[in-house]
């Protein structure tokens, strides 16, 4: 069995569904969300817990047998970043003792193509080294510690840490107003008539549809074996505001978005490469699909 932790979240959800559909039996752990999404209905076994509260983490052993763990469980931090990274670091530390308690076979963990940030490259791939640079967000700077922390934590122990530095991922289950990507409220204005406010058109970078997120952090949660510990998981394809603005005008009958001309360029983005050649994945969505089917799930929410 394996357990994702956060996993009625975005990405969680959608790796808990990859994963029931790869024919796993999956547990998942919720702390604040309770209402289970449609696709996972039934396919799930959903157990009410706070990661920071290591006893009652635990206990999970004496009603599941946990083989691998998947640790997407967080928080959002508010104006001091103290008591975030404190709960954060608590849900990820008590995690990192279950899996040595355990001793499941692979234990997999967030990071974030954050911390990349300051590489003047434009293709990030796990081989360039992290720069030292000033991080814009809490977010980024505890998902770049997390990556010591785990793999030092399961040093010598057989657990395989898998550190997964997962790109700019929206789709469904994301607040429609996140300021944390800017696909979601671009075609959330859309879908309300109105016009999205104007992005400059060849500006871009990396983005990922949750769905594709999903599948690839279970394909590599459940790989036979893989050669490295570290793998980017997105689409590995750039995106446009261009590209954008002309996915939804074909989404959404009557939208009219404006974009300004020119932009800094196209942005960052990472190669996935290394989890293509070792499992396989290809992303099932291009950036035209992904609109159309987070437009359709959409119309079956509001509906």
């Amino acid at each position: 069995m394996i357990l994702v932790t956060g996993g009625l979240g975005m990405i969680g959800a959608h790796t808990a569904r990859a994963l029931a559909d790869l024919g796993h039996d999956v547990v998942v752990t919720t702390h604040r969300r309770t209402e289970v999404p449609s696709f996972l209905a039934g396919r799930v076994t959903v157990e009410a817990l706070d990661v920071t509260d290591r006893d009652a983490f635990l206990a999970l052993a004496g009603r599941h047998p946990i083989g691998d763990i998947v640790h997407l469980a967080g928080s959002i931090p508010g104006q001091d970043p103290l008591p975030y990274f404190r709960t954060d670091l608590s849900g990820l530390l008590n995690a990192l003792d279950a899996a040595r308690a355990w001793s499941v076979r692979r234990f997999a963990v967030a990071s974030s193509l954050g911390v990349y940030i300051g590489s003047p490259e434009t293709r990030w791939h796990e081989e360039l080294p992290l720069p030292t640079a000033d991080l814009p967000h809490p977010i980024i700077a505890f998902k770049k510690a997390v990556e010591p922390l785990t793999a030092d934590a399961l040093k010598g122990t057989g657990i395989q840490p898998l550190i997964l530095r997962i790109g700019s991922t929206w789709g469904p289950l994301m607040d429609p107003e996140s300021p944390f990507n800017p696909i979601p409220p671009y075609i959330n204005a859309a879908l309300r008539g109105e016009r999205p406010r104007e992005l400059h058109a060849d500006d871009g970078g990396d983005t990922c549809y949750a769905p594709d997120a999903g599948r690839a952090i279970a394909l590599l949660t459940t790989a036979p074996a893989l050669r490295h510990n570290v793998y980017n998981v997105s689409s590995g394809r750039p995106f446009t505001n261009r590209d954008l603005a002309t996915a939804v005008q074909a989404a959404v009958p009557g939208a009219d978005p404006v974009l300004l001309p020119g932009g800094q360029g196209g942005g960052p983005y990472l190669d996935i490469s290394r989890l293509t050649h070792e499992t396989g994945f290809t992303p099932a969505f291009d950036l035209h699909r992904a609109v159309a089917d987070y437009v359709a799930w959409r119309a079956t929410e509001t509906s």
